[in-house]
């Protein structure tokens, strides 16, 4: 896992459990190398200009340590990051890149070990040309703006915004401190219960086989 040092660690699966379907990302944005570390930490939102990647390479300078740089790549497949960029990223102690849009020089950022979350790889760089107002952008179809929370590994990428984010966390730890401490016979119990409810109320008289 990489993420800020106050952060609890939960996964993906049980945010979005307390969240809208608008905070979850398109699954099109994925891990692109693996095992990827699940990867928490503070958004820093960016958006670039269509084939532009200005915004993308400033933020690695801009960003504190432990965020993740959330990206809006500008809708174009060329790559807004390559290996250096990632190199001086992890150096500088930013947590992991969010980018609905294409990296390149993935080789090099496997070996490296650097979390990167994309729809792909692209081997040709944008310009970088133009400034952008960045601290908002919409990644994946959810809006992101600066101080939101974004949680992210195989099974997802989830962010809670920032006004609930400590909530939602912390709400979202003592469900998995739970879910831990129940056995899979008290899970089964409980679950057959629902969903014989579930029937009932449908109309299905048959119910489940003993």
């Amino acid at each position: 896992m990489t993420n800020s040092p106050n952060l609890p660690d939960v996964s993906p699966t049980s945010l979005a459990d307390l969240v809208d379907r608008d905070r979850v990302m398109d699954p099109g944005i994925r891990p692109l190398w693996s095992p990827m570390p699940r990867v928490t930490g503070s958004v820093y939102a960016v958006r670039c200009a269509p084939g532009d990647n200005l915004m993308m390479h400033a933020a690695i300078y801009r960003a504190e340590p432990g965020s993740v740089i959330v990206v809006d790549s500008g809708g174009t497949p060329l790559a807004v990051a390559g290996g250096n960029v990632c190199a001086v990223a992890q150096r500088r102690g930013i947590a992991g890149f969010v980018v609905d849009g294409n990296i390149r020089d993935l080789q090099e950022v496997r070996e490296m070990g650097f979390p990167v979350f994309a729809r792909g790889v692209f081997p040709k760089p944008g310009t970088k040309e133009h400034v952008v107002a960045s601290g908002e952008a919409v990644v994946g179809g959810v809006e992101v703006r600066a101080g939101d929370v974004v949680v992210a590994d195989e099974e997802g990428i989830v962010v809670a915004g920032a006004d609930r984010a400590a909530e939602l966390l912390a709400a979202a730890a003592e469900r998995e401190a739970a879910d831990a401490a129940q056995s899979l016979d008290e899970w089964e119990a409980a679950h057959r219960r629902k969903i014989e409810a579930g029937l009932a109320a449908g109309g299905d008289a048959a119910g489940l086989p003993d």
